[in-house]
């Protein structure tokens, strides 16, 4: 017992006090004094240390401290002066009661595992901060794991808290899990299954927020702007939220566009369809005119001469139709759309750059245009890409090209009014 809560019961005692009453009262005083005592460390710690700590650390050129005050750190560490106090002199005070001692000392147990446990949520939280703040490691998410690190915590925090209260040893608890192993991987699924699906996307480095990625089964086509232990979500184009399981993108297929942002530039892959009917031979008249075009003036110089040594070889025979070489109008819009691009200061001259032919179909014969736009912003994009579908689109006339495209009702009523002038010219 506390020598000074002795020394009031001894002077209890020399008055005549019955010794029943001044144990109570000697008691009494002491747990007064116990509980002034942790209130006037509690304002210590809070109204003056607190304070102290709070104009040191808005002083600092450190980022990190800051962090750790405004997610309230300090401010709880400051709640563990008062159980301290409680229970360092607690066994001095309470020391003839057994029963009480055990009850406040649980008590403060449970309050202090309750502190601690917000303390580390609050670190836990300045951590987070602070990675999104100093840029860390896009393809770790940060946020997940530390979700994950609080959810055990919790769950350790309950075990050790029922211990106190069931007065039994942790250790003992923690053996009995086994039997809820299933109960709890039930319970816990979407939790443990995103847990895993975090790591594995951090191994492989998938997504990551800021990453656009498409994933027509979750109906989601935009930004990531949350990567969490058990779900993922992405701002869509239309500005709507889809939430997606993170398990879902490690079960799932999905697209993720990263790899075009950060190559800085974005691919055009689109083919112009002509009429096959409309690819001929071109003749002088043709030849003279393209040459005339400077960006294949050079092309048709240096193929003319390399056809006319090819067809010296045939003599007389290379003028019939189908022997030798000859220029076609589709082979020249190929090479002028060909230079066009080399030639174009949005196209991105590094990346591959392909203008081919692809395999002949009931739409015409496919001109694929294969190229990358020198910067990845959509919408400039899209105008780059609207400008040279344009150019080529509109230039195609100039080589005899007809681009193809389905019957609509103004063809109709042009061949039907053909037909008619044709039959009449007859008549």
């Amino acid at each position: 017992m506390n020598p000074a809560i002795t020394q009031l019961k001894d002077f209890l005692l020399s008055h005549h006090v019955d010794e029943l009453y001044a144990q109570a009262i000697a008691t009494g005083a002491g747990v007064i004094g116990l509980f002034v005592l942790a209130w006037a460390v509690n304002y210590i710690a809070k109204h003056i240390i607190l304070r102290a700590v709070n104009a040191v650390v808005r002083r600092t050129k450190f980022q990190w401290d800051d962090v750790l005050l405004d997610t309230g750190v300090f401010t709880r560490l400051s709640h563990l002066a008062p159980a301290l106090v409680i229970n360092t002199f607690g066994a001095s005070v309470l020391g003839d009661s057994p029963r009480v001692l055990a009850g406040v000392s649980g008590a403060v147990s449970l309050y202090l595992i309750c502190i601690w446990l917000g303390v580390l949520f609050a670190i836990l939280n300045a951590v987070h901060i602070v990675s999104q703040q100093k840029g860390a490691k896009k393809g770790v998410p940060v946020k997940g794991f530390i979700q994950a690190i609080k959810l055990v915590s919790v769950v350790v925090s309950l075990i050790f808290m029922l211990a106190i209260l069931l007065n039994k040893s942790p250790v003992y608890l923690f053996s009995g899990l086994g039997a809820l192993t299933a109960v709890l991987l039930f319970v816990f699924k979407d939790a443990i299954l995103g847990f895993v699906a975090g790591i594995q996307i951090s191994a492989n480095n998938m997504v990551t927020v800021g990453d656009w990625i498409e994933m027509p089964s979750a109906g989601a086509d935009g930004d990531v702007i949350d990567v969490s232990l058990t779900t993922v979500k992405v701002q869509n184009w239309d500005k709507t939220i889809t939430t997606i399981p993170t398990y879902s993108l490690i079960s799932d297929s999905f697209r993720n566009w990263k790899g075009m942002s950060e190559s800085g530039g974005r691919r055009i892959k689109r083919s112009i369809h002509f009429d096959i009917s409309s690819i001929r031979f071109a003749d002088e008249e043709q030849l003279e005119r393209w040459s005339k075009i400077g960006h294949v003036r050079e092309h048709l110089e240096r193929k003319k001469t390399e056809i006319a040594k090819d067809n010296e070889k045939l003599g007389e025979a290379a003028n019939v139709l189908g022997n030798g070489r000859r220029l076609t109008n589709i082979g020249t819009f190929r090479a002028y759309c060909l230079i066009y691009l080399k030639t174009h200061k949005d196209i991105d001259q590094e990346k591959t750059l392909l203008v081919r032919q692809l395999e002949p179909t009931e739409h015409g014969l496919p001109l694929q245009i294969y190229t990358f736009v020198n910067n990845t912003a959509w919408a400039y994009y899209e105008g780059v890409q609207s400008d040279i579908f344009d150019h080529l689109l509109s230039v195609a006339k100039v080589f005899d090209l007809r681009v193809f495209q389905e019957p609509s009702g103004s063809d109709i009523v042009t061949g039907i009014a053909a037909l008619k002038s044709t039959a009449a010219k007859e008549s």
